[in-house]
């Protein structure tokens, strides 16, 4: 089972890498669209990395258009994890 800390490296690192994006900007609180700067086009460019980054459908049971902070994101990812890993 993958952890909330390897969920948050995992996703900051596609993040950093897709969008050029600095540590500083990637915590927890950061607001996806006000403090880190991504608009619809980049939530779903962001979606398809973190799809191919975790193996897994993002998009399944939750409307991904209520994530609005890092902190929501990896929460998210969290859940579908946990819920992949009970489906195998």
């Amino acid at each position: 089972m993958i952890t909330r800390e390897e969920i948050i490296k995992l996703t900051n690192e596609a993040l950093k890498k897709e969008f050029e994006l600095t540590d500083e900007q990637l915590v927890p609180t950061a607001h996806l669209q006000n403090d880190v700067g991504l608009d619809s086009l980049d939530a779903v460019d962001m979606v398809v990395v973190l799809e191919q980054k975790f193996g897994m459908t993002l998009r399944q049971g939750y409307d991904i258009r209520s994530i609005v902070t890092l902190n929501d994101l990896y929460d998210f990812i969290e859940k579908l994890a946990r819920e992949h890993e009970a489906g195998k």
